[in-house]
């Protein structure tokens, strides 16, 4: 049976944690220079509507170093972009190749070909969801942590697709997750209630020093992201009191980790004091969505 992962609900609890086990094991692989290959011979297609750098050569990159291949399917140079219904090039890339990433605008428009593909299918990014960069981010903590259980994660800023991931992460694990976002910006709040339907350990409010108080994750993210550029002028009005600074970081634990998916706009919703000082953690971020998409890949493909 072909598994997708459109969502972080897509997988349980033991498969999380087994996915990141892989992880860490074909990254000590990876810098020992030690060369794996279960994916020869296969190919991986990347539909996308969204530019990219992190998400594109993670995935190329993961591709290549698992002995596959990938094909890279800017939208518009196909002829999905005189529209022709995702169904039926569902259906013909499922005879083509192994599997799909798609980045795309619309969380139904993943559903969408996932439903008629063959093939699995892995978002990569939409407007809702981002499940293979808060994937990849707890990676990061469970390595500078040991694990995740009984941490407290706070988000600052806006309840946007990575606030969703955050939130559908908490619903699969056992750590707190404090989200702070202006009044108007919140998470989706399906999601939300949920959680509360669940009683899982998610928290909303307005305040950032409340959310980061004694956490031992402080994660945020842009306060505009692509397609909003027209609100940019009054989100950073709106966000201004939930910049990620020094002042901010104090109220966090001892130990705790600063983390951004990146691009980040610097002195707006972090500053590069924090980005570049000694409890970022943004670059083994950044690094970490080549290790866990070759744990996801391999286990999705071969």
């Amino acid at each position: 049976m072909k598994r997708d992962l459109l969502t972080i609900l897509d997988l349980s609890s033991a498969e999380i944690h087994s996915l990141l086990a892989r992880a860490h094991e074909l990254k000590a692989l990876h810098r020992q220079g030690s060369h794996h290959t279960p994916l020869t011979g296969k190919t991986l297609v990347l539909i996308f509507d969204k530019p990219s750098t992190r998400t594109r050569v993670s995935f190329e990159a993961a591709m290549r170093q698992l002995g596959g291949g990938t094909i890279f399917l800017p939208r518009d140079q196909t002829q999905m972009g005189r529209n022709e219904p995702l169904a039926d090039t569902a259906r013909v890339l499922s005879r083509y190749v192994d599997g799909v990433v798609i980045r795309t605008f619309a969380q139904d428009t993943v559903a969408e070909l996932a439903h008629h593909a063959a093939i699995p299918i892995i978002n990569g990014l939409t407007d809702t969801h981002h499940p293979c960069q808060v994937l990849s981010d707890l990676l990061t903590v469970s390595e500078r942590f040991g694990g995740l259980q009984g941490l407290k994660v706070a988000w600052v800023g806006d309840g946007n697709n990575m606030a969703n991931s955050w939130i559908t992460a908490a619903l699969r694990l056992d750590f707190e997750l404090y989200l702070a976002c202006p009044p108007g910006y919140e998470p989706d709040s399906g999601l939300l209630h949920l959680a509360r339907e669940k009683n899982r350990p998610v928290h909303l409010g307005p305040d950032p020093r409340w959310a980061v108080a004694g956490a031992q994750v402080v994660n945020t993210d842009v306060w505009a992201s692509m397609g909003q550029e027209d609100e940019a002028q009054a989100r950073r009005l709106a966000f201004q009191t939930y910049q990620v600074n020094p002042e901010l970081l104090k109220l966090a634990a001892p130990q705790a980790i600063v983390l951004h998916c990146l691009p980040a706009h610097r002195e707006e919703e972090i500053t590069s004091e924090v980005l570049e000082g000694p409890q970022s953690a943004v670059w083994d971020q950044a690094e970490n969505r080549l290790h866990f998409q070759k744990a996801l890949l391999e286990w999705l493909l071969g």
